[in-house]
């Protein structure tokens, strides 16, 4: 029958509703040995025919992590897929461009995740079942509660004739009976074309699928069907020939077995490298559904990426949908992290170093302006700034930006190049490369010299105000220990000076002085407030055991106590203590300043969080105390 086509302006063929394409029962199975000697690579078969692309309407992906991606690891905990099955839902976006997610249904923790997630009542992705074609799987799939399951029906004469022992015929009969089984028990039928890319597609694919559609028409219950490329054969250049050609597949279920494309779906693997072009192929030829697993997890090479099919469907259908690419950056830190799973370093969009700049040139062009060099603004929409490695070339600029992108530091709290710190590092980088170095300066090495120039920026918040405060009183306490007054160990010469150094620095509780042997020799000098009560505490008391006399005394350097709670006070301190020395360098005395943490603290939990390690430290000194 002949039908113009207004929107091409042609008349076209147009089969009957059934196209008439009858079952080829054969003898012996078609290996396809030309094309799949196996001794050999396989080959690819050219027809010089080429295929219109025809878009489905509406494109789609669907998710078999939770099924196929297992089969490629230990299995997931109950936990694990209830976190990952979340964020599936938050990339999945407003209209659910992730659709579905199948699951297993065998044992007691596969049911047990899939309850879990069904409880989070999510529209999208929806959860679908996976069985073998047996009528004894159907009641998992009804006791699941799932609305669709998919069932491994295998259509290459490879599964057929050498792992079932079947014929075609034989086979055809035994997945309609189990089609027809699952209908009658009001689910939707997802018949899995297991190898397809090596099976005869005209001599019993499409007329498989013909009698789908008939048993479709009959029930008014859909039937999907998945076009499964199991080995990787699949073909997306358009004049190659079928089995393997991913375009001419697609019509051929199209225009010849009358499946519409909203009901067909591609899953490919990655064995040559083709897992992503097929999927997007598919959907360029009309295929809706394009099925992968989150960072490609799957048998053998692994599956389609689902954060190359997100990426490739904004490409061809842009964002309308919301998708909050960024989830794809918290979905590869939770499978690293939490999971155990290590993502290539240079793996697109998920890797380490996937937006890493190494060569000094275009580190160069990217402190200049990051689009020279970044294929899109990765920070805004993968939450991942652009990254550069050091080299020679790098400069103090060049360091101070690794730093900035590398812990997210912005505007007044980035890093500027003239940090001293900054100066040490570049010292280091310029050693390695004039001692012959030729690679770059990785990440793990950098943060060693991070941590140990610049510490203050790996501290907690609670850290960096003991840090700061002790930095100051360090500051105070090298001057002080400088005057001449206080060179004299003389108590009535020192006490004055001390005096002057607490009315200026309101944080310092009191200031004291003990000799070399750590007998104390001043009073303490405190606030007014506190004087009449303390400052005769302790004179002439033994402090040889505390950690603020002998840590001076065995550096030589100004040194800072863990926190305490002062048995005078109560109040929570650290204390800072310096060498007091001779004319001839000789250590004579230590100058010892106590610090009111609380004059420093900004919040309850940081100071709740000193008290802890004060009370810490003191149990473990008690013990070793015991001990002793």
């Amino acid at each position: 029958m002949t039908k113009w086509n207004v929107e091409k302006h042609i008349f076209e063929h147009q089969h009957s509703k059934f196209y008439q394409c009858d079952l080829k029962d054969v003898d012996q199975p078609n290996l396809y040995k030309t094309i799949f000697p196996y001794e050999e690579v396989s080959k690819i078969e050219f027809d010089d025919k080429i295929m219109s692309m025809e878009p489905a309407e509406d494109i789609f992906i669907t998710d078999t992590t939770f099924r196929d991606g297992q089969q490629s690891r230990p299995p997931f905990t109950v936990e694990q897929i209830l976190n990952l099955w979340k964020m599936l839902n938050k990339l999945s976006g407003k209209s659910g461009i992730i659709r579905q997610s199948e699951f297993f249904l065998y044992t007691d923790k596969d049911r047990e995740a899939l309850d879990r997630c069904l409880e989070m009542n999510f529209r999208y992705p929806e959860i679908t079942g996976w069985i073998r074609a047996k009528k004894e799987d159907i009641p998992l799939v009804q006791n699941a509660g799932l609305r669709e399951t998919g069932i491994l029906t295998s259509v290459s004469d490879y599964h057929i004739f050498l792992k079932l022992g079947l014929t075609r015929k034989t086979a055809l009969d035994a997945y309609l009976g189990i089609v027809k089984s699952i209908l009658d028990a009001g689910i939707i039928p997802r018949c899995h074309f297991e190898d397809i890319t090596r099976a005869d597609v005209y001599g019993f694919c499409v007329p498989f699928a013909i009698e789908l559609m008939k048993l479709r028409e009959e029930s008014g219950i859909d039937i999907k069907i998945r076009l499964c490329d199991t080995l990787g054969n699949g073909i997306s250049y358009p004049q190659a020939a079928l089995p393997r050609s991913v375009p001419k597949m697609v019509r051929a279920f199209i225009d010849d077995a009358g499946v519409p494309g909203h009901l067909l779906e591609w899953h490919g693997h990655n064995d040559f490298h083709k897992a992503h072009i097929n999927s997007a192929t598919a959907w360029l030829y009309g295929c809706s559904g394009a099925n992968g697993t989150l960072l490609g997890l799957g048998e053998r090479t692994g599956n389609t990426a689902i954060e190359g099919l997100i990426m490739e469907y904004i490409g061809l259908r842009g964002n309308e949908s919301e998708i909050d690419t960024t989830v794809i950056t918290e979905i590869a830190h939770y499978c690293e992290r939490e999971i155990g799973i290590k993502i290539p370093d240079d793996m697109p969009f998920i890797g380490s170093d996937f937006n890493v700049t190494r060569a000094g040139v275009h580190v160069d062009g990217l402190i200049k302006n990051e689009a020279i060099y970044n294929i899109f603004n990765t920070e805004k929409i993968l939450n991942r700034p652009v990254l550069i490695e050091i080299t020679d070339k790098s400069g103090k600029a060049g360091i101070a930006q690794w730093i900035n992108i590398r812990l997210g530091l912005k505007g007044e709290d980035g890093i500027s190049k003239r940090h001293p710190g900054i100066s040490k590092i570049y010292k280091w980088v310029t050693g390695e490369y004039e001692s012959g170095r030729i690679t770059s300066i990785s990440h793990e090495e950098m943060e060693k010299k991070l941590k140990k120039f610049l510490p203050e920026l790996f501290m907690s918040d609670m850290e960096k105000i003991k840090h700061n405060a002790s930095q100051a009183a360090m500051k105070v306490v090298e001057e002080t220990v400088e005057h001449p007054e206080m060179k004299t160990m003389k108590a009535e010469m020192q006490e004055p000076i001390m005096q002057q150094v607490i009315d200026e620095n309101p944080s310092i509780q009191w200031a004291y002085v003990v000799d070399i042997d750590g007998i104390k020799t001043t009073k303490n000098i405190t606030s007014i407030a506190d004087r009449a009560k303390y400052e005769n505490f302790g004179v002439g008391t033994d402090y040889s055991d505390r950690e603020w006399y002998y840590g001076p005394l065995q550096s030589g350097k100004a040194h800072v106590s863990n926190f305490y709670i002062s048995r005078m006070t109560g109040a929570l301190c650290i204390t800072v203590s310096g060498p007091i020395v001779n004319d001839n360098d000789d250590i004579i005395g230590i100058f010892s300043v106590d610090i009111k943490f609380e004059e420093w603290a900004s919040s309850v939990e940081d100071i709740a969080e000193a008290t802890r390690l004060a009370l810490k430290s003191e149990y473990e000194a008690k013990k070793r105390k015991d001990r002793e």
